[in-house]
């Protein structure tokens, strides 16, 4: 369903991904790991044809997404990292738009809008601007575009990043849900915990290269442990003016 073949992206003299090969299929959920700057959303872009790629191919459900980008976007749906909303439409209009641009019929695009805001506790904001969202709130919107038509693969850029915690998990039940019905999932993430909950692969970035790929049942270690010996290390630092005597 998703199939990456030494993808390079390259910004002057800088190589943001290097040869990044991978295989999702149909009904996988691919979570791709590692700290800012290391790829994850460049990587995105290639996949989802925002970017293109300055070497390497991407075929996503079959078509191939640099030849092809707009027949690409017909059949899936992204949560990107800049969330791609309109600061001067409401919510519910952003839907709306999502509907129309995927040609739903308006009364499809109405229910499956009402369904959406009610999953993601979105009603109370329905009729509010972009502009005047919070970040959460603006995350959720984006998500429920993403979630409206009907996709074949979801690429999802942080989605879990300032959501608060009952939504996280209606996410995460609804992302295994979908995996089930066989829609092939891609996303970043931050969050551990949540990568091993719902993954069938973890890749783990570091500094545009997959420093470890494979199944959460292959893991030699706890995920933590090898994020943190393989991806970044913690630092360690005293701050020896802290908590010190009052001179």
């Amino acid at each position: 369903m998703i199939s990456a073949r030494q993808l390079v992206r390259r910004f002057g003299d800088h190589t943001a991904v290097h040869e990044l090969s991978f295989e999702a299929p149909r009904g996988e959920v691919c979570v791709l790991i590692g700290p800012n700057g290391a790829g994850k959303s460049t990587t995105v872009k290639m996949l989802t044809g925002l970017l293109a790629p300055t070497s390497g191919t991407v075929i996503v459900c079959g078509t191939d997404v640099n030849a092809n980008p707009l027949e690409t976007k017909r059949k899936i749906g992204v949560l990107p990292e800049n969330l791609g909303l309109f600061g001067a439409l409401t919510v519910e209009e952003h839907l709306a738009l999502t509907g129309s641009v995927y040609g739903l019929p308006r009364h499809v695009a109405r229910d499956r809008s009402d369904r959406l805001l009610s999953l993601l506790d979105l009603e109370h904001g329905r009729n509010t601007l972009a502009e005047n969202c919070s970040h959460g709130m603006r995350k959720k919107a984006s998500l429920a575009m993403a979630l409206l038509p009907d996709v074949q693969a979801l690429f999802l850029d942080e989605p879990f990043e300032a959501i608060d915690p009952v939504t996280s998990r209606t996410i995460r039940d609804l992302l295994v849900s979908l995996s089930a019905q066989g829609v092939t999932i891609f996303l970043t993430s931050h969050i551990l915990s949540l990568a091993e909950q719902i993954a069938t692969k973890i890749m783990l970035m570091r500094e545009g290269q997959v420093a470890w790929a494979g199944k959460p049942s292959q893991l030699p270690t706890s995920l933590e442990d090898l994020y943190l010996d393989l991806v970044e290390a913690p630092k360690a630092e005293t701050l020896d003016w802290l908590g010190s005597p009052q001179s």
